[in-house]
């Protein structure tokens, strides 16, 4: 029985005017990712997978094509609504965890609950919450400069999961870290889509990330091509 989908593009295309002639980025794209899937985009340097994000989670805008985050096409809404959508159904995680240098860790995690309207009260209580499940208690009052790699990625990964997103879009998350770290922090990211069914849609060069994927696509010269499928996700889907 298939799940309800959380986020999907049909024909998504992005060229870039260069010169005299435009030059085709992403093409004719389509894909649906299910509730609590975890999917993961591969490919060459250059080929587009960070420009895809981009245009999934409504930070670009396509060329062609349309953008589907819960049943809404957020071609059609304003800024505002198009913010709130954004903030209230996707998380995002990037290789550079993007944290504000000037606020604390706890300040950092509570954002995209008190920019959701959420009170302090309420904001400060889930962050503190989210901070304690990946492993950072003693950290909450601690400023990004303060923190080691792993632990900014820590919180970059609990700013991403303190709203309940239904999607989690993330560019090389683990990229910047050693070993040991990156595999903790994938870990983490299961237990959280374990226990959240989340979705995840991740950009990634890591082969050993990319074969604990329910699914693998490639893209390459602007196609993205269907990957391997991971055989416990297609017996769970039946």
């Amino acid at each position: 029985m298939s799940k309800a989908i959380v986020i999907a593009c049909n024909s998504l295309s992005k060229s870039y005017a260069q010169g005299p002639n435009p030059v085709d980025v992403l093409i004719d794209i389509s894909l649906s990712v299910e509730k609590g899937e975890r999917i993961a985009i591969v490919g060459s340097s250059g080929c587009g997978k960070s420009t895809l994000l981009n245009l999934l989670g409504g930070l670009d805008t396509p060329s062609r094509g349309e953008v589907m985050i819960a049943n809404k096409n957020i071609a059609t809404l304003n800024t505002n609504d198009r913010g709130k959508l954004r903030n209230r159904y996707l998380g995002f995680v990037y290789q550079f965890h993007h944290l504000l240098g000037e606020f604390t860790a706890l300040e950092n995690v509570a954002m995209p609950l008190l920019i959701g309207d959420h009170s302090v009260a309420e904001s400060t209580l889930r962050a503190t919450e989210m901070l304690v499940r990946v492993g950072l208690e003693n950290r909450l009052r601690h400023k990004p400069a303060e923190l080691s790699g792993g632990e900014r990625q820590r919180v970059a990964i609990a700013r991403a999961m303190v709203a309940r997103p239904a999607c989690v879009l993330m560019d090389e998350p683990t990229g910047n870290l050693d070993q040991e770290t990156g595999e903790s922090i994938q870990e983490l990211m299961w237990e959280l889509n374990r226990e959240y069914e989340l979705s995840f849609i991740i950009v990634t060069h890591d082969q050993k990330l990319a074969d604990t994927m329910d699914r693998v696509l490639e893209l390459s010269k602007g196609k993205l091509c269907q990957g391997q499928q991971n055989q416990a996700f297609h017996e769970a889907a039946k």
